[in-house]
């Protein structure tokens, strides 16, 4: 059974993630993912990598944590995710907490996408040299993890670096949400066999693919799976794909693929844009459940 989430760039002038989450909750959906940026640089230096013109929501976009916290005050079951949270933006033992709270305070349905940024001006005025994003972000989840699972909990590292701490509440998952990598490179799957639980690419248009690079989805679940199971992790990886249209042909080739979760993309836009595409995006999801 394919899971099916939707994804909304929650901003000042959207439906509010509440809202959202009620809705999409009622209709059988199975999670709820917003995306994260704390500003975007005015100076615009960094290339988009989805285009020339940047979207309006970039930098309209409210924190991911205190709107999946108001979702999680209206909803019982639908979990609430990231997609992605920005790591190297982020202090480790702030943001350990901040998890752990929305894990703690809705009953453990985190999920934590992941990843470490394109936009270079960005984490620089965060402190982060663009060169080391992918070493900051991995000691950052290692930290957060000990924080998660140790009564003291400290690390040493070149980029994080405490002695032993107290932080409460600890998760209501063991170990802590799932955390789920949100990049395509050669690199990526090491890294999820390291410190991640499973891959979250976002969508390609295939019509579109080839201008842009195209990501092999079916071989990069493979060779996921083939490091999986080297290195003796448990179970399997999970596989979450975001960012997908009204297509329910495209939707059977991804789950072919091997997705186990399916997570449509919605319009930063008022309730009376987006309740007809969750509408929509229910009716197919249902299709391929029933």
């Amino acid at each position: 059974m394919t899971d099916f989430g939707v994804l909304i760039f929650a901003t000042d002038y959207s439906i509010t993630p509440a809202n959202l989450a009620q809705a999409a909750e009622a209709r059988g959906f199975e999670s709820l993912f917003v995306p994260e940026h704390t500003h975007i640089p005015a100076s615009r230096l960094t290339p988009w990598p989805g285009g020339r013109d940047l979207p309006t929501e970039y930098w309209h976009t409210q924190d991911p944590f205190v709107g999946l916290a108001t979702a999680a005050a209206v909803t019982d079951s639908i979990k609430l995710g990231t997609g992605i949270a920005l790591i190297t933006e982020r202090d480790p033992i702030l943001m350990a907490k901040q998890v752990a709270t929305l894990d703690f305070l809705s009953n453990g349905r985190v999920l934590l996408g992941v990843g470490a940024g394109w936009n270079v001006e960005e984490m620089a005025n965060h402190g982060v040299a663009f060169g080391e994003r992918w070493s900051v972000l991995r000691e950052r989840v290692l930290a957060m993890q000990q924080i998660w699972t140790q009564e003291e909990a400290e690390y040493h590292g070149e980029h994080v670096d405490f002695d032993p701490i107290w932080s409460y509440p600890k998760p209501v998952q063991p170990g802590g949400p799932k955390i789920l990598l949100g990049a395509s490179s050669r690199w990526t799957f090491p890294r999820i066999v390291e410190y991640g639980h499973g891959w979250f690419p976002i969508h390609q248009d295939p019509g579109r693919a080839a201008a842009q690079g195209a990501v092999d989805y079916a071989a990069g679940i493979a060779e996921l799976k083939r490091l999986w199971v080297e290195a003796g992790r448990e179970g399997e990886p999970d596989c979450t794909i975001f960012g997908v249209g009204p297509n329910p042909g495209r939707v059977e080739e991804l789950i072919e693929m091997g997705f186990n979760r399916v997570v449509f993309g919605l319009p930063s836009a008022d309730a009376d844009a987006v309740v007809p595409m969750l509408d929509r995006y229910a009716e197919i999801g249902h299709g391929f459940n029933a």
